[in-house]
């Protein structure tokens, strides 16, 4: 057995069965509801299917889908929920639960009425509705108050969306309080009714029971119904520990429920979605593990969890701890849906990553270092060696697209090496995770590395490759990933400024007064400014854009909203930087207001810019004259993952990352992986 491969662990707390009622689960690991944007129209078909169909490949026991799915026709926020309010999803959930199924997996799905949550602006235009005329502060709308016809019509709905799931094939549903409209009945501070259905804590259960019970009466006792349920509001006006507890206790006793699916916390805010319902990398590792366990030791059914639960390790104490009967991995199963498999073979150091930084909410299921998620249809989670393997691969750079790119060429079976100009692989991933709360960033990287020395890929740092370097390896493909440099020479007065590489990679570089102007609205610039606030220093920030940190997720955007608050940093939007020059001993940046055309002067002892990087690709230029195909990729053949057909003598040469232009992590890694897997 090869030193990386461990014993399987056939002992291990998170491989063993878990029976519910008639359906018995071939492990402990799930994957949450979530809204993953991949329907066709409200419907899961292919696309949608094939995402989860790989989880269910990759071993775990139940796939969870359809987050926040409408049973009513007035429960629509715009798009990307699977519509289950009619028969027309039936054919869909068959096809769905017989794909899902022959993998050995279990499916369900969340079905849900978003009361207040939903858009009176979208789809069919019908005004929102929730128990109290309470606004929702991130969806916005005003709702009216239902009265006892729209409650019977929603349970009704609630029923009937349960009953096609049921007839689809599926294993069970579960409801959701929270933010949604259970949980808004549920709630004190969104429930400000003096009816049957609201003040006293059993009256405000009401509506949540009648819905559970009309589940029940359409779809048997034999089906599997579970509530996502949370277990603390956290806020003083809210329902607390206790209170909810007295609440699942009801719903316990009445029959109708068979799992509580366990949540913490409240989701009607940014920072509250951000903090409390889908903590990213800014929160502790499994932040509400605790008190999910407290409440599953008061609990008589089986109680599952997911919150940045990253990482074998702490899913197996969840489960082993008796904190939790099924352990989510959401997001990790986004950076690798082969997790169970790896588990049980004994390779659980090869399991890719979650790193928490939460691109699967800004671009949806679409995993910062894993591009094959959401794309299943074109891309492979797995790597196949190629029909014609043993090619010279050479690859520049050792940044993520870099690695990237070696290591999906040396799973095709080809023979690579790489080259790096610095001592340690990771290019701009290395200035990055300085910045505060980024440092899980570097396991991007760390994973390669080791995924590299597993496949005998050559590596040579501190050799800053010439065009003799790459043709002394008679190469048969070349891919240039040698990234960028900051991009400061556009500026008047530039010489005056630094960049955001220089003060993260030697933070006592900076000067106690500092100016960060962002000309991309990415994380460079805030998770820089933010980094030199918390060292101390006064920093004003400003950018082009109407909102700091546009080009990212929104959980992370409030939360660097959250601490720059904090931290007293002073934020300038809608300008743009136009020249720097010097006073003194100190700067004048002056900058042109992007609405108005007016110009505006700060003061500061430094400014350090963010503007992108302009592409290092001086050797790709060098290497073009030589290669078959002049370095030209072909756009057709990459979009449809063919192999590329060079028509000349010498090698195949291609460029990626940010060594063809600016971009992400994601960007970088997503052209290695469908160029690279299809040599």
């Amino acid at each position: 057995m090869p030193d990386h491969i461990s014993p399987p662990r056939t002992h291990d707390p998170l491989l063993q069965p878990l029976r519910l009622k008639g359906l018995t689960l071939r492990n402990r690991i799930m994957s949450t509801s979530h809204a993953s944007t991949l329907d066709e129209g409200g419907l899961p078909k292919e696309r949608y299917q094939r995402y989860h169909e790989e989880k269910a490949k990759g071993g775990l026991a139940l796939t969870m889908f359809g987050g926040s799915s409408m049973v009513s026709k007035d429960s629509s926020w715009g798009g990307g929920q699977i519509d289950v309010s009619t028969d027309a999803i039936i054919p869909d959930l068959q096809q769905f639960s017989q794909r899902i199924h022959a993998q050995g997996a279990a499916i369900m799905c969340q079905i849900s009425h978003l009361g207040r949550r939903a858009d009176a602006t979208v789809m069919n235009w019908l005004p929102t509705l929730a128990p109290s005329r309470v606004r929702e502060t991130r969806h916005r709308n005003i709702p009216r108050e239902m009265d006892e016809h729209d409650i019977d019509r929603i349970i009704r709905d609630y029923a009937a969306a349960a009953l096609r799931c049921k007839e689809g094939g599926l294993d069970g549903v579960e409801t959701v309080t929270g933010g949604h409209l259970i949980g808004q009945f549920l709630s004190p501070r969104t429930n400000l009714r003096t009816d049957r259905f609201g003040g006293s804590t059993e009256n405000r259960a009401r509506f949540g029971l009648m819905v559970h019970e009309a589940i029940r009466r359409a779809v048997g006792d034999d089906w599997l119904v579970g509530i996502r349920f949370v277990v603390d509001e956290d806020i003083g006006d809210g329902i607390d520990f206790a209170e909810c507890l007295r609440i699942a206790r009801i719903f316990e006793n009445a029959g109708n429920i068979d799992f509580f699916n366990a949540i913490f916390g409240r989701m009607d805010t940014d920072l509250s979605l951000a903090e409390h319902n889908m903590p990213g990398m800014s929160q502790p590792i499994a932040p509400f593990l605790k008190p999910v366990g407290a409440f599953r030791r008061e609990t008589r059914l089986p109680v599952f969890h997911a919150a940045r639960i990253p990482d074998i390790a702490t899913a197996r104490h969840a489960i082993a701890e008796g904190l939790l009967d099924m352990v989510a991995m959401t997001r990790a199963h986004m950076a690798d849906p082969q997790i169970v498999n790896k588990l049980a073979r004994g390779e659980e150091d090869r399991i890719r990553p979650c790193v928490g930084a939460s691109y699967c909410m800004y671009k949806k299921v679409a995993c910062i270092h894993n591009p094959a998620t959401g794309r299943e249809q074109s891309l492979p989670q797995v790597i196949e060696r190629s029909p014609t393997p043993g090619r010279r691969v050479v690859v520049v750079g050792g940044g993520p697209g870099g690695l990237e790119a070696a290591r999906v060429a040396a799973e095709r079976g080809h023979r690579v090496v790489l080259f790096e100009a610095g001592a340690k692989l990771g290019g701009q991933m290395l200035t990055a995770v300085r910045a505060t709360w980024r440092r899980d960033l570097i396991a991007i990287v760390d994973w390669r590395a080791a995924e590299l020395a597993r496949l005998g890929v050559e590596v040579r740092l501190n050799v800053f490759a010439e065009a003799a370097d790459i043709l002394a390896e008679a190469p048969e493909v070349v891919i240039v990933a040698t990234g960028g440099l900051p991009d400061i020479d556009w500026l008047e007065g530039g010489e005056h400024c630094v960049s955001v590489w220089d003060v993260l990679a030697d933070a006592t570089t900076a000067k106690d007064d500092v100016l960060v102007y962002d000309g991309t609205g990415r994380h460079q610039a805030v998770s820089c400014a933010l980094h030199l606030a918390e060292q101390g220093r006064q920093v004003q920030f400003v950018t082009l854009d109407d909102n700091i940190g546009l080009e990212m997720e929104y959980s992370a955007r409030v939360i660097y909203r959250k601490r720059f608050a904090e931290r007293g940093v002073r934020s300038t939007i809608d300008h743009a930087l136009v020249r720097v020059r010097p006073e003194g001993n100190r700067l004048v940046a002056t900058f042109r207001h992007e609405l108005t055309g007016g110009e505006l002067e700060l003061v500061a002892a430094q400014v350090v810019i963010e503007h992108g990087t302009v592409p290092v690709d001086d050797l790709f230029h060098v290497l073009r004259g030589r290669s078959a195909n002049a370095g030209i990729t072909d756009i057709d053949a990459l979009l449809e993952r063919r192999a590329q057909t060079p028509r000349g003598e010498g090698f195949e040469l291609h460029r990626i990352g940010d060594s063809v232009s600016s971009r992400n992590v994601h960007g970088a890694i997503y052209d290695a992986l469908r160029l690279c897997s299809a040599l």
